[in-house]
């Protein structure tokens, strides 16, 4: 058979090019040539220029790093070099034949022709995420392209006339109070009229007797959902925007377009305002429809987790002031935290709590039965909401998890002094906790000293690494795609254990190296990045491979909702096209090199 038709029907049985017209093809393999290559041969090395779009035909070929860590190893079907063409950059790897073996090699020209001319082919090697459709909304813009720049300000010592009249000339209906020192608060039309108008204040008296000074503001990078959902949640108006103590901008409720976010807003809302526990789970049963609509809608899956848990945060904050309703006020100042997803803001369609109380230290044993109660209550309203109760019991009606503040210091120096482990599993679930209602002061230097204690001692530092390499992505022998033997999910994936997980453990990794506070995955790749605890190329594959499993993920769960199941998350591979497999498995390759990396001690991927 003449070489040209062999690689034509070669390709032909090879995603993406299997969906390329017959003419096209033919050109394509005419543009090929064959390579015979003996085991022990390097097709390129780190540094080096790489001209061809390599495709094995038969036999093996090894990819390493700069380290000599195996990244990968390529069998019949596959390819490789496309990462150093479509970068413009030399190869950051270094490709070894490992048996005897037929290599295509088809020229870095006629590649490019073939992705600027064929959809199909340039949406393959395009790793990135699709756009969501007509534009992104306001789900995914940020405060600092929406919040009105520059809003008009006054001195603390300024005169209520004096801002009153500024009020009026600049028709707004705020002021914020700031001096050299920063931003110290707000006045508003309301707080005009119910502390001048109807209160008596003398108009003549500062501004600063009647200004709001515990004010609730948000940072630039903020979603402007976020400010929808404060407003609906705390019942306000205007939220300034701040970077420190600086003021920034404003965002006052005539900026935002209600209709855009209103699905999880509406139930931030309803929940917010419930009057009981049953009041609420009929709220939160809506969950998984407007988890669909936001995947539907294109949004990212950073932001989609985040609404979702920005309910479970609501639902816990409510309850919490109905037992204190129920209870009275609390004895001693307490911090009801999360940890788990909701504390990393990554709450899907399925979720059951996780949660703890700090208490203050001046907790007298007599008063601990008030939090014990106060627990019960939440952790059962949480349930009947359906955030179920956790099956390892970390939960805050656990008496070992609701204890004073000098009881966890104790709790995280004996983690990080004898990591055993459960105290590894222990600490793994505690770095995670994030505040969600009350005095959050008593969290403060307690995360600080805590990093700053466990990223000391390299003991703890490599037991947590250790640790964090039991959740391993599903792949074989050979990097293929390995599906669960037996049991109910036999045949599938496990997109949360092997898939999500492993990238979760190993950003936690990357906080304790680097004292990073951020408690939200992606943001503490992000901020590894940053920092450089990863390197930029390392970095920016870890992040693509992250969202494309996490997407996946809620792809997978709203088409099980679509279908009217409960969603879960396991995932038949049989079920994608050759084109979702061959970007899924290397979403997996590119998380097991970094677990590789970091558990060989190699550092970051260049």
């Amino acid at each position: 058979m003449p070489l040209p038709v062999a690689l034509t029907q070669f390709l032909a049985s090879v995603h993406p090019y299997d969906s390329l017209p017959d003419t096209v093809l033919t050109t394509l393999a005419q543009r090929c040539a064959l390579q015979t290559v003996d085991a022990g041969a390097t097709i390129f090395s780190l540094g080096e220029e790489v001209a061809y779009l390599y495709i094995i035909v038969t036999g093996e070929v090894e990819i390493t790093d700069e380290t000599g860590v195996q990244l990968s190893i390529l069998g019949p079907r596959n390819s490789f070099g496309e990462r150093a063409l479509l970068r413009g950059e030399t190869a950051s790897r270094t490709a070894t034949v490992n048996a005897p073996s037929q290599i295509i090699a088809l020229p870095s020209a006629a590649f490019f022709e073939l992705i600027n001319q064929q959809a199909s082919v340039a949406r393959f090697f395009d790793r990135r995420r699709p756009p969501p459709p007509n534009g992104s909304g306001l789900a995914t813009i940020t405060v600092a392209q929406l919040m009105s720049r520059d809003p008009v300000t006054c001195a603390p010592e300024t005169s209520i006339r004096t801002a009153a009249e500024q009020m009026y000339h600049h028709h707004i209906s705020s002021i914020c109070v700031c001096d050299q020192n920063g931003f110290h608060g707000i006045v508003t039309l309301r707080d005009m009229n119910s502390k001048v108008v109807v209160g008596g204040a003398d108009p003549l008296a500062l501004i600063a007797t009647i200004m709001t000074q515990d004010v609730l503001t948000l940072a630039p990078e903020a979603l402007v959902t976020d400010v929808l959902h404060l407003m609906v949640e705390r019942n306000i108006h205007h939220v300034p925007i701040v970077d420190g103590a600086g003021l920034l901008g404003i965002v006052t409720q005539t900026d935002l377009t209600r209709a855009q976010a209103m699905s999880s807003a509406d139930l931030v809302g309803r929940v917010a305002q419930a009057a009981d526990a049953e009041e609420m789970a009929r709220a939160t049963s809506q969950i998984p429809q407007v988890l669909l609509q936001l995947v539907e809608a294109g949004n990212r899956h950073e932001v989609i987790t985040r609404l979702i848990t920005d309910i479970a945060d609501t639902a816990t904050r409510r309850l919490l002031a109905l037992a204190e309703a129920r209870f009275g006020p609390p004895p001693v100042p307490y911090l009801w935290l999360a940890c788990g997803s909701q504390g990393r803001q990554e709450q899907t369609g399925v979720s059951d709590q996780d949660n703890c109380l700090i208490l203050s230290d001046a907790v007298t044993e007599a008063q601990m039965p008030y939090f014990a109660k106060l627990a019960q209550f939440v952790c059962d309203g949480l349930n009947a909401c359906g955030y179920c109760y956790c099956p390892g019991d970390m939960m805050a009606t656990n008496p070992r998890w609701c204890q004073p503040l000098r009881v966890w210091r104790e709790y995280f120096q004996t983690w990080i002094a004898k990591p055993d482990p459960e105290a590894q599993m222990l600490a793994s679930v505690m770095f995670d906790l994030r505040p969600i209602g009350g005095d959050s002061s008593l969290f403060e230097t307690l995360q600080s000293d805590t990093l700053q204690a466990a990223s000391k001692n390299s003991i703890f530092t490599a037991h947590m690494i250790s640790n964090s390499l039991k959740h391993q992505p599903p792949l074989g022998l050979l990097r293929g795609l390995a599906t669960i033997r037996s049991g109910d999910h036999r045949n599938q994936l496990d997109l949360k254990h092997n898939g999500v997980v492993p990238v979760v453990d190993l950003g936690r990794i990357y906080t304790l190296q680097g004292r990073l506070r951020p408690v939200n995955t992606r943001a503490r790749l992000e901020a590894a990045i940053k920092t450089g605890l990863l390197s930029a190329s390392g970095g920016a594959d870890l992040l693509d491979a992250y969202d494309l499993i996490a997407s996946t993920r809620l792809e997978l769960q709203t088409n099980q909702i679509k279908a009217g199941h409960a969603p879960e998350n396991y995932l038949d591979p049989s079920n994608l096209s050759d084109f979702e497999r061959s970007h899924l498995r290397n979403a997996f390759v590119v998380v097991k090199t970094m677990q590789s990396a970091v558990g060989s001690g190699t550092g970051t991927l260049g």
